[in-house]
């Protein structure tokens, strides 16, 4: 691949998998071919993943599910391939976005070629560890796993304030840690996509129903049993109203049976796993967002959600609550108190004009927040720090 300036390998080890991080990835590649900048992703995985002529998908040696995670994959990259093509592109820096066995390799190659190592806090693995697995010896291990991990990193991204937090508490000097501005692919998320036929249909409910949505992995550590819990006290009291309402669940995980089950006889839908234009449609014709996680860094699906001029509730913990003003654009709520969940759920339901007002803002307020200006401001730290180095050592880039 051709390109200007620097050669910059971006190591992964989730690209076709579902979820925000990979959106980013693809994302942030397609900027890369659409502004000759030479960013090259590396992955290996059995999943799909884009045909594009910067992504370099290897097929695994060996391959897993994830533990409490059967729909995502942990794959071991062939290392020597992967090596002859490193050495081949001759990168200028690596930038690694995940800590498993592909990220891992990033790490290495980095150091075998002389480049300088950066990379992107996405996930809160240990926090996530502790809510899955109830277990707080293996949270205890992974943070060290994750000290250890990101020790040599010259750069560290994160896209939240509170991450830059949890980063310095993995030992990681403030000075290597940087806020990277959040962005996502704008045109994809939009009011205008809204299909309230199309909707209707897709979920066998009636026009004029109003749709409480919540998208993103169907697992404990999104706070899914919070928002279970609120929706079994809202539905009721919403039905007793004669408000035509229903909660939409845009995702699947290792909690979707338990979720059907403790909302057995609520009005819910569970759709499973969207995409593309499908998914556009989706986030434009519900009325209202709910994200309970508190193990996000960002949340991803929040900004899609207010982009599509739907008003968010999230928790008070986390990346997301970063991205809410508060009686504006939504509602940052406890993380443990699922009544005041159900009754903002049941008082937005209710009010139209409230509703109305708020997606407004909401949609208003994350249009400056693009995947380009994003981008833009991951490729100037890469180049900056490159720069850096040259003029202290007196050398050129590789």
């Amino acid at each position: 691949m051709s390109g200007s300036g620097p050669c910059v390998l971006l190591f992964t080890d989730t690209l076709g998998d579902v979820n925000g991080v990979s959106r980013f990835i693809r994302s942030i590649g397609e900027c890369a071919l659409d502004t000759g900048r030479n960013l090259r992703i590396i992955t290996s995985t059995n999943f799909p993943v884009p045909r594009a002529r910067n992504i370099s998908n290897f097929p695994p040696l060996a391959a897993m599910r994830m533990p409490k995670y059967e729909n995502l994959e942990l794959a071991l990259p062939p290392a020597g391939a992967v090596m002859r093509e490193a050495r081949r592109l001759r990168p200028d820096a690596v930038h690694v976005s995940t800590p498993g066995p592909v990220g891992l390799l990033g790490r290495c190659l980095a150091r075998r070629l002389g480049v300088p190592l950066l990379g992107t806090y996405h996930t809160d693995f240990p926090a996530y560890i502790e809510r899955l697995f109830c277990n707080e010896s293996l949270a205890l291990g992974c943070r060290g796993f994750m000290r250890w991990f990101y020790a040599p990193f010259a750069r560290l991204f994160s896209r939240s304030d509170e991450y830059i937090e949890t980063m310095s508490g993995l030992g990681i000097p403030r000075d290597r840690c940087l806020r990277l501005r959040p962005g996502i692919a704008l045109e994809s998320f939009q009011p205008r996509y809204r299909d309230d036929a199309a909707l209707s249909r897709l979920c066998g409910s009636p026009p004029g129903t109003v749709r409480v949505l919540y998208a993103g992995r169907v697992s404990v550590e999104k706070g899914l049993p919070l928002l279970a819990e609120a929706w079994r006290i809202a539905d009721p009291a919403l039905h007793s109203r004669k408000v035509h309402a229903e909660l939409v669940i845009v995702g699947d995980g290792p909690y979707r049976a338990a979720m059907e089950e403790l909302l057995r006889g609520t009005r819910t839908v569970f759709l499973g796993f969207r995409h593309a234009e499908e998914l556009s449609m989706i986030y434009a014709g519900c009325d209202l967002f709910a994200f309970p996680s508190t193990t996000d860094t960002l949340g991803q699906v929040v900004m899609e959600a207010m982009s599509s001029g739907l008003p968010v509730l999230v928790t008070d913990i986390g990346g997301p609550r970063e991205l809410v003003r508060d009686e504006q654009t939504g509602h940052v709520l406890s993380a443990r108190d699922s009544r005041h969940w159900a009754a903002e759920i049941t008082r937005l339901v209710t009010d139209s004009d409230r509703r109305t007002r708020m997606g407004r803002a909401a949609h208003e307020s994350v249009q400056p927040r693009s995947i380009q200006r994003s981008f833009d401001e991951f490729w100037d730290a890469h180049t900056s720090l490159l720069g850096n180095l040259r003029d202290r050592h007196g050398v050129s880039p590789a």
